[in-house]
């Protein structure tokens, strides 16, 4: 390691990051933040706290023992982390403390402190890159070092939620034309529902899925229908052919099971958007800030692994064209039919209007989802009696 005496100049930097990227490749839990810790120290930046959010969003979690965790409503880092943005404080001793938000592209993982002695241009950009590449450090050890999972959960997952999650991608995604996010409730009690997107050249796939009944079957059930869903995509089915590959995958290995889903494509460039609807709350757009609950209504479709029973008929897809800044809402039944005390239900229009409201004030699209589910969980004191999953898609049209 270069000594940390020596001048950070371009030359220097690179060498310094050269030794940290060959020491993560490498490094295990324990010794990540050690090679972190060298790295940042030499740097000028001073010692460095890696905090991820928890699986429900309310709390950053420090992946030093020693440091206590934090609230995302009343903590600067918790701005950094709701804003996307770098927040600065004076810390003791006359020093800074830096919160960067850690992102792998619309993807929320965190916030990463750093506290440098002083800050320039230089050292502001250097925080950046490193904060973007331990956003991409950790999205790609997660995939096989459970540490990450362990500090990220606040208390034990049931069995079938662990199945569904492991077949999860991750909450948000992006590109410059849409984002995609999601949120899933009850955090670690979850029965049948899911939600999938990724993205193929110009194309956003969409979907949401909703298993019959809440237990280890039903998430089975909904486990099948998205292995289903995911092998045609790619082997490039078009929208009908994954239908029926998901029907005929249900029929032949649960064919006692079934669940409802929408599947939704939608070209980037153009706005053209695709979807078939499988027996499931119709998907609702809001444009220009207000809520259009039949834009998207067309006649029901039984759910999926059971056409063979109800109907001859082949699944129908259906096509119409968003306007820039429109958002798409897929849903499950539990997000509008949560009860208050009074018994009564959240509702479309509440539902809609916590989107509108927040969009309104600024927040970005999955700071909005955490709003909502957070505003829908609170209702039922954090106790939901059924799923409550939600998929948004915003879409801006290609510049000029």
């Amino acid at each position: 390691m270069v000594d940390a005496n020596v001048s950070t100049s371009a030359e220097t930097a690179e060498q310094l990051l050269e030794e940290l990227l060959s020491a993560t490749h490498e490094a295990s839990p324990t010794e990540l933040p050690l090679a972190l810790d060298r790295y940042t120290e030499a740097m000028g930046m001073g010692r460095t706290v890696i905090y991820l959010i928890d699986l429900q969003q309310r709390m950053l979690m420090p992946l030093d023992e020693d440091e206590p965790r934090m609230g995302l409503d009343d903590t600067l880092a918790g701005f950094a982390y709701r804003t996307d943005s770098v927040r600065i404080e004076e810390a003791g001793a006359g020093g800074l403390t830096i919160w960067l938000p850690l992102m792998n592209g619309a993807e929320r993982l965190g916030v990463l402190k750093l506290r440098p002695a002083s800050l320039d241009g230089v050292m502001l950009t250097r925080c950046r890159m490193l904060a973007s590449l331990l956003a991409l450090i950790i999205t790609s050890k997660r995939t096989y070092i459970d540490t990450v999972a362990q500090y990220t959960r606040t208390r034990t997952m049931k069995l079938p939620t662990e199945m569904l999650r492991a077949f999860l991608p991750p909450r948000s995604i992006g590109t410059g034309r849409v984002v995609s996010t999601a949120v899933v409730e009850p955090a670690y009690e979850l029965g049948g529902d899911a939600f999938d997107h990724s993205f193929t050249e110009d194309v956003l796939h969409a979907t949401i899925l909703d298993a019959m009944g809440h237990d280890l079957a039903s998430g089975l059930t909904t486990s099948v229908a998205m292995a289903g869903s995911r092998n045609a995509r790619r082997t490039g089915a078009d929208l009908e052919a994954l239908v029926t590959t998901v029907d005929e995958a249900l029929a032949k290995w649960l064919p006692d099971q079934f669940c409802t889903g929408v599947f939704l494509r939608l070209h980037m460039p153009s706005g053209v958007l695709r979807w078939a609807n499988c027996g499931h709350p119709t998907p609702l757009v809001i444009r220009h800030r207000r809520l259009l609950d039949k834009e998207l209504e067309r006649t029901a479709e039984p759910p999926l692994g059971l056409p063979a029973w109800l109907s001859d008929a082949p699944r129908r897809v259906h096509e119409t064209a968003l306007e820039p800044g429109d958002r798409v809402l897929l849903y499950t039944d539990g997000v509008v039919e949560s009860r208050d005390e009074e018994g009564e239900q959240f509702g479309l229009e509440r539902f809609a209007d916590h989107i509108i409201r927040s969009t309104a004030a600024g927040q970005n699209a999955p700071e909005v989802l955490r709003l909502l589910i957070h505003a829908i969980l609170d209702l039922r004191h954090r106790e939901l009696s059924d799923d409550a999953t939600i998929l948004m898609i915003e879409w801006h049209p290609p510049g000029p």
